[in-house]
């Protein structure tokens, strides 16, 4: 069987290259998207050395939009659109418009056309979910008031997007463009009709079966996926639930595009909207992450493959002028927005710095345009420099944004508001900057670790460790918890709880919490990779300290013993010993008290 085949060498030089400059980019604190795209650029036919299919690449990249979509619907959340519907709909819209005409002006201005220029527009006026859903859970933003406006201004880009995805074919087959496909629909009004139905027929067409389409996925859709789906949940197979779950994605985009000639991206964005609505969606997305993210970064090194280095050399300005855009016009436009919402500097800000980049769907908008033919060449190596470039800036927004704008401004409304009177009226300038922030005993990066001593450190506040903190409580036994989850946090600090705010394996997060001074670390988180660099460090932090951990297998138990737990409890065999326990008492004839479990293979399991 031959080896050396395209498609293999293909899949296996994007995901090896990804993952290794992808590591690279995330050493340096940058989003491995960085990674994806530059490892792209290295297998693509513009750079020496190996160069992939490119005939595959793009129908791979097909996969990894539809699933990359998939995702986005499955996580698509009208009620957190609804909570800032009043700043986010009319902001995001107000926003996309002044950069989506920006675009166009510098489109017109490197002579392409009216419709080339609008496509661009678009691209780099919507700003990247991935980076921005990252930047704002590395400085615990999510549950603020700014973190949710962000994220509900970012959903209103996201449904533009899909809107702009079913309008601009249809725009341009009544240009002429398209590759000289044109709609048998459209041929077959234009024949009952006896002319051209021109723009405003192809509009109400495209209308029409998009609203068929939605008609079928609401009527029948949404009562038939779901109930598929708990089907195959209740065969007990999670191979079967796994394959259903794709299945259902896949097979519902290319229904969509076959049936009612609407978009990949749009059909498979619908089905996760569906299956959001079910009880399984948490388990849905947990199933299909795998290979959406192993197809993601497929898509990723395609985008890359695409883009030409030389672009940067031969046409600086136009670049320069597409960062200008992406970087200073949408920011500042995003803060005059927030600012005449009256929602205060510090959160128009946060919002400005979350918007100065552009992501995977400016990359899935350009794709189109290019094939279309609307956009040239040159506008999708545009847009993916300046993706690039504006994603590693991104960290440098917001540390400019919150260390010397967020200063200034607040130095500026002091002034305003005390002038010559005493400083009673800080209050109200605070309120209008921001709301309080909610701030925790210890936050990832504080240099002074706890005060406490003789102490038990939970690490992870789930299932497990709750029950854990609930008994340490009751004891009045002194302990802290350490958890990285944002509800979870709220819910420790709300009971008056010490909390770390961070992820135990990191040691800047473990040395906080004093563990040479500590008694005891229970490690209930359920990962074994990270639990077991947790058991690690605090051996070496404290040789004496004692370590109980919790695992899935007997696997698991012998990899955390051998890192130094002294206790490992493995859920499983606790069960067992329960019902067992219940069996022996209800039944003793049955199983007398001589009759042990499995001897364990780990001493302290």
């Amino acid at each position: 069987m031959p080896h050396d085949t395209p498609l293999i060498s293909t899949i296996v030089a994007g995901l090896v290259l990804a993952f290794i400059f992808g590591a690279i980019a995330n050493r340096l604190r940058m989003p491995p998207l960085v990674g994806y795209l530059v490892a792209g650029v290295l297998v693509g036919p513009h750079t020496p050395g190996f160069v992939a299919d490119q005939s595959l690449a793009p129908e791979l990249a097909e996969l990894g939009v539809i699933l990359l979509m998939f995702g986005v619907g499955l996580h698509f959340s009208m009620r957190e659109l609804l909570a800032v519907r009043f700043i986010a709909i009319p902001g995001a819209l107000a926003q996309i418009g002044v950069a989506t005409v920006l675009g166009w002006v510098l489109g017109i201005a490197m002579g392409w056309s009216s419709a080339g220029g609008v496509v661009f527009g678009l691209a780099i006026s919507v700003a990247s979910t991935v980076v921005l859903l990252k930047a704002l859970q590395e400085r615990r933003l999510i549950d603020t008031e700014r973190g949710q406006i962000a994220v509900g201004w970012l959903i209103v880009e996201d449904l533009v997007t899909v809107l702009a995805l079913v309008l601009i074919p249809a725009l341009a087959s009544t240009a002429g463009h398209g590759g000289g496909v044109r709609d048998p629909l459209v041929r077959l009004m234009e024949r009952l009709l006896g002319f051209d139905p021109g723009l405003g027929g192809v509009l109400a067409l495209t209308v029409l079966k998009l609203g068929a389409f939605v008609a079928v996925m609401l009527l029948i859709g949404r009562r038939f996926i779901p109930w598929l789906l708990h089907r195959i949940a209740y065969t007990g197979s999670r191979e079967l639930f796994r394959l259903g779950v794709l299945a259902i994605a896949l097979g519902t985009a290319y229904g969509a595009a076959k049936v009612f000639g609407v978009s990949l991206a749009l059909g498979a964005f619908f089905a996760g909207t569906i299956l959001s609505e079910s009880e399984l969606s948490q388990r849905a997305a947990e199933e299909s992450l795998p290979l959406r993210d192993a197809f993601s970064v497929l898509f990723f090194v395609s985008v890359g493959m695409l883009f030409d280095p030389r672009a940067l050399i031969e046409s600086p300005l136009p670049l320069l002028g597409t960062l200008a855009i992406i970087l200073v016009a949408k920011s500042i436009t995003a803060f005059l927005i927030v600012i005449a919402f009256r929602r205060g500097a510090l959160i128009a800000l946060t919002i400005s710095a979350s918007l100065a980049q552009i992501g995977e769907f400016s990359f899935i908008l350009t794709d189109m345009g290019v094939t279309l033919k609307l956009l040239p060449e040159e506008g999708r190596s545009l847009v993916l420099a300046a993706a690039i470039i504006s994603i590693i800036l991104n960290p440098l927004s917001f540390a400019f944004c919150e260390r010397i704008l967020k200063p200034a401004f607040e130095a500026r409304l002091i002034r305003a508001a005390t002038g010559p009177l005493s400083p009673a009226s800080v209050l109200p300038v605070e309120t209008a900057l921001s709301e309080p922030e909610k701030t925790g005993p210890h936050r990832e990066g504080d240099v002074l670790p706890t005060t406490l001593t003789g102490h038990v450190v939970v690490v992870g506040y789930g299932r497990v460790g709750g029950i854990v903190v609930a008994a340490l409580l009751a004891s009045r036994t002194p302990f802290l918890v350490i958890e990285d989850a944002d509800q979870s946090i709220a819910q420790l600090e709300a009971q008056g709880i010490e909390v770390i705010v961070g992820n135990a394996a990191s040691p800047d997060v473990l040395g906080l919490a004093n563990l040479p001074q500590a008694r005891s670390i229970v490690v209930a988180i359920p990962g074994a990779f990270e639990a077991g660099q947790v058991v690690e460090q605090a051996r070496a932090l404290n040789p004496s300290i004692l370590i109980v951990g919790r695992a899935h297998s007997d696997a698991e138990v012998e990899h955390l013993a051998r890192l130094g737990a002294d206790t490992v409890i493995m859920g499983e065999r606790e069960i067992a010993r329960g019902m067992i326990d219940r069996l022996r008492h209800a039944t003793p004839a049955l199983l007398p008290a001589d009759v042990a479990l499995q001897p364990a293979t780990s001493p302290g399991s």
